[in-house]
C-alpha cells in the first residue's frame, strides 16, 4: 500500500510540473516495477507488454473511428444533418439549441470525438443562434454540453479505451451506451424547453417556416448517414462484425458518401488519415504507460492491500458508486480524461469487482463521468474548444455561467442512471 501510495504521489508531482502525461505515468510505473521486482521482471514487462497491446488486432477499431470522424468533419456531412434537425424543430422556442443537440447526437453516431464534436458546431451553430439573438454563453454551452454525447453513443473511443484498461468486451460496451446517450438527448432537449419556459430571453422565436415538402427534403438528406449508421451499429449489436471491422465499415461508409456527394476537399482523405494516426499515436502511448502503471500497482501488493481494505470497513455497492462519483467529478475539474481514466481504472475496476458491480455498468457510469468534467469549469476540454473555435467572439465568463444549465440538467440525467442502471445493461445482455 505505501509503494503504490507513494507512486501517486510522484506520478503527481511529476504531472505539477508539466511532464507530459504519458512520460509522467511510465516513469513511475517503470521505476516502481524496478524497485518492487527488480531489473528482469522490469525489462520483460517493458519488451511484451506495450508490443502486445499495439500488436491486438482489436484495437485498430481506435485508429478507425478517428479515422470515420475526420472524414465526416471534412465532407460537410454535418451541414445536412443540423439542416434537417432545424427544419423538424423550427417555430419552437429554442429551436437552433434543440437542433445542436439532434444533430450532435447523429454526428457522434460516426465520431468518437467529443472535443472535435464540439469544435467543428461551435463553428457552425454559434455563429447562426447569435444571429436569430439567442443567449452566446448559454448557446455556447449547449455546443460544450451536446459534445458530450460523443462519448456515450458508439463509436466512441472513451469507451474502446476503457476495454483495453479493463479487458471487458468492446462490443458490449459500445452497445452499452446507447440508451445512455439518447436519455441525455432527450434530457438536453426537455431541459432546454423547461429552462426557456421560466428564461425566454435566452431564445427569442424564430418564425421561419418550412413546408412538409422542404422537411422531407431535409431528411433525404441524411439518409446516408443514417443508413451507415445502422449498418454499423446493428451489425455490431448482431454480432455480424467484430467492432475493429465495424470501424472499417464506417471509415469505408463515410469516405464513399463524401466522394458521390463530391463533397471531399482536395487533400482531406490524407489530412484526415494523418489526424488519425497523430491522434491514434499520442493515446496508445498514454494507453500503454497507463498498463505499466497497472502492473505496477499489481505486482506491488497495492491492490490487493486495496481489496483488503475493502473488505475490512465492509465496503458496499452503493458506497463504492457514491465514492467513485466524487472522486471523478472532483479530479474532472484538473485533469483531462482519458489521464483521468488510466490513473484511476487500476485501482477503482479491482475493488469494483470485490464489491459486486457490474463492469459494463461502471464503464458507462465512468465515460458519463468524464463527459461531464469535459463541461466542468475551470479546466473541462469541451469548454476549451468552445473557445477556441469561438475564435474571440465569446469570453470565458459567458460560457461558464451559461453551462451552469446543461450541468443541472447532467444531474438529472446521472440520477436516472445510476437509480435505473438496466438502462446501460439492458442492450448488452440482449447480446449473450
Amino acid at each position: 500500500m505505501t509503494v503504490g501510495l507513494w507512486g501517486f504521489a510522484a506520478m503527481i508531482a511529476l504531472l505539477a510540473l508539466g511532464i507530459p502525461v504519458a512520460y509522467a505515468i511510465g516513469t513511475v510505473a517503470i521505476v516502481g516495477i524496478f524497485y518492487a521486482v527488480g531489473p528482469v521482471f522490469l525489462l520483460s514487462t517493458i519488451q511484451s507488454l506495450p508490443y502486445a497491446f499495439a500488436s491486438d488486432y482489436n484495437f485498430v477499431v481506435v485508429p478507425l473511428f478517428v479515422l470515420m470522424g475526420a472524414l465526416a468533419s471534412r465532407a460537410g456531412i454535418i451541414s445536412d444533418l443540423y439542416q434537417a434537425a432545424f427544419q423538424l424543430t423550427s417555430r419552437i422556442r429554442g429551436s437552433l439549441m434543440m437542433a445542436t443537440v439532434m444533430a450532435q447526437a447523429m454526428f457522434a453516431a460516426i465520431s468518437g470525438s467529443t472535443t472535435v464534436a464540439a469544435n467543428i458546431f461551435t463553428r457552425m451553430a454559434l455563429p447562426e443562434m447569435t444571429r436569430y439573438g439567442y443567449n452566446k454563453g448559454v448557446a455556447a454551452g449547449c455546443v460544450a454540453a451536446a459534445g458530450t454525447l460523443a462519448g456515450l453513443i458508439p463509436p466512441s473511443i472513451a469507451m474502446v479505451l476503457y476495454a483495453i484498461l479493463t479487458g471487458e468486451p468492446v462490443g458490449k460496451l459500445l452497445i452499452a451506451g446507447i440508451l445512455p446517450g439518447v436519455l441525455t438527448a432527450v434530457g438536453y432537449i426537455v431541459g432546454i424547453r423547461v429552462m426557456l419556459i421560466f428564461r425566454p430571453e435566452w431564445a427569442p422565436m424564430i418564425t421561419q417556416r418550412f413546408s412538409l415538402k422542404e422537411k422531407l427534403k431535409g431528411l433525404t438528406n441524411t439518409w446516408t448517414v443514417l443508413l451507415l449508421i445502422g449498418i454499423v451499429l446493428g451489425g455490431i449489436y448482431a454480432g455480424a462484425f467484430p467492432p475493429s471491422a465495424a470501424g472499417a465499415v464506417g471509415a469505408a461508409g463515410v469516405l464513399v458518401i463524401a466522394l458521390s456527394t463530391r463533397r471531399l476537399p482536395k487533400g482531406a482523405l490524407w489530412e484526415s488519415l494523418i489526424e488519425s494516426a497523430r491522434v491514434s499515436a499520442v493515446l496508445f502511448l498514454i494507453v500503454m504507460a497507463g498498463l505499466l502503471f497497472s502492473r505496477f500497482l499489481l505486482i506491488s501488493g497495492f491492490i490487493a492491500d486495496l481489496k483488503t481494505f475493502a473488505t475490512t470497513i465492509e465496503l458496499t455497492a452503493a458506497m463504492f458508486i457514491a465514492l467513485v462519483v466524487l472522486l471523478f467529478l472532483i479530479l474532472g475539474c484538473f485533469v483531462d480524461s482519458v489521464s483521468l481514466m488510466v490513473i484511476t481504472l487500476p485501482f477503482l475496476y479491482p475493488i469494483s469487482k470485490a464489491v459486486g458491480v457490474d463492469g459494463i455498468w461502471l464503464g458507462v457510469l465512468v465515460i458519463k463521468l468524464i463527459e461531464i468534467a469535459a463541461i466542468t469549469p475551470p479546466v473541462g476540454l469541451n469548454l476549451f474548444a468552445v473557445m477556441s473555435a469561438a475564435k474571440g467572439q465569446l469570453q470565458s465568463r459567458e460560457l461558464f455561467r451559461g453551462v451552469i444549465p446543461f450541468l443541472v440538467m447532467e444531474a438529472v440525467i446521472l440520477g436516472l442512471m445510476i437509480a435505473f442502471p438496466s438502462i446501460a445493461t439492458f442492450l448488452p445482455t440482449l447480446m449473450d
